[in-house]
């Protein structure tokens, strides 16, 4: 694809991100943009990478170092490895019915460590220890636990990513998570924008529940994830 030609912001939505709304979380190295790993493992190469932008990569990976390449289509380059690719799917609000809910809770920092051991039961996605910072997470707690949670991730211009959506194996079944993406939407709504997500394609019974929510898939996407030449790549003049 040239340069020149238009795409959607959310054909790459983690490079639209870090040029956009969530700009102060970029290190930038050339064209190549990462959220700090504390915050998201999410990295952005350009639509087109070239030579260049390959051995910019590669000093951010390290010699030998693996890095995600969420959503890129293209060939690596000899020396590259790739070590993961999941089919993936990409859905947009298409008439969500998004409604506040008053059990649900906002969570902030001091609420991390029971986040991440909800996430180390259930195992949405990555989540770190400053993943909180990317936006609103919403939670439900029973007799005092965190058993349910939801937030936003990816936020290119006018549209915001749900994320993170995880319910205790405890509770499961009494429609916590319906609940919380749907109070995490109403939220996007409210600022103007839309809300969207990601998932694997594997994943029939998430897909099911997010088509009967009102997300519609927009576009068929892969998860990636490389290791960099062994030792560091040179930029082609």
């Amino acid at each position: 694809m040239s340069r020149t030609e238009s795409r959607h912001v959310l054909d790459n939505p983690a490079l639209a991100s870090l040029t956009g709304p969530h700009a102060r979380f970029a290190e930038r190295r050339g064209r190549v943009l990462r959220y700090p790993v504390d915050v998201s493992p999410w990295l952005a190469v350009p639509d087109d990478p070239d030579a260049g932008d390959w051995a910019d990569l590669a000093a951010l990976a390290g010699p030998g170092g693996e890095v995600p390449l969420p959503g890129f289509r293209g060939e690596v380059p000899a020396g590259w490895e790739i070590t993961t690719r999941i089919e993936g799917t990409q859905f947009v609000d298409d008439g969500l019915a998004a409604a506040p809910d008053a059990e649900a809770v906002r969570l902030g920092p001091a609420d991390v460590p029971e986040m991440l051991a909800l996430v180390a039961r259930t195992r949405p996605g990555p989540f770190e220890r400053r993943t909180i910072e990317l936006g609103t997470y919403l939670g439900i707690r029973r007799d005092g636990a965190l058993v349910a949670m939801a937030g936003e991730r990816l936020h290119p211009p006018g549209w915001t990513e749900i994320s993170a959506v995880c319910t205790d194996p405890a509770v499961r079944g009494q429609g916590l998570a319906t609940r919380l993406i749907l109070a995490v939407a109403h939220g996007i709504r409210e600022r103007g924008e839309t809300p969207f997500l990601h998932t694997s394609a594997a994943n029939t019974g998430a897909i099911r529940l997010y088509e009967s929510l009102g997300f519609r898939l927009r576009r068929r996407t892969a998860f990636l994830a490389a290791r960099a030449p062994e030792r560091d790549a040179v930029p082609v003049a």
